[in-house]
């Protein structure tokens, strides 16, 4: 059985990447077929621009599914800004 995991698809043109957070199974494509859409990353934007769905992820990872060291860093960075903006 392969692992779900969490991961980044690339989007946009050449030159001006976007990033969708999507949960996919661990041999599938890295832009082919996902399970659903958690979350955005935009590095073009100043300040980078991360979007999380906090409860689908959460859901996610309680029931197995494994985050890239990629988008665990993006996880750190979001809960970092969210806390920061918070205060």
């Amino acid at each position: 059985m392969a692992a779900v995991r969490i991961r980044l698809s690339r989007h946009g043109r050449k030159k001006k990447p976007f990033y969708r957070i999507v949960v996919a199974n661990s041999e599938a494509p890295r832009d082919g077929k996902f399970l659903e859409i958690v979350g955005t990353y935009d590095p073009l934007q100043d300040p980078v621009a991360i979007t999380l769905k906090q409860d689908q992820l959460q859901a996610w990872i309680d029931k197995g599914a494994r985050p890239t060291d990629t988008v665990k860093s993006l996880m750190v960075k979001h809960a970092a800004a969210t806390a920061a903006a918070a205060e």
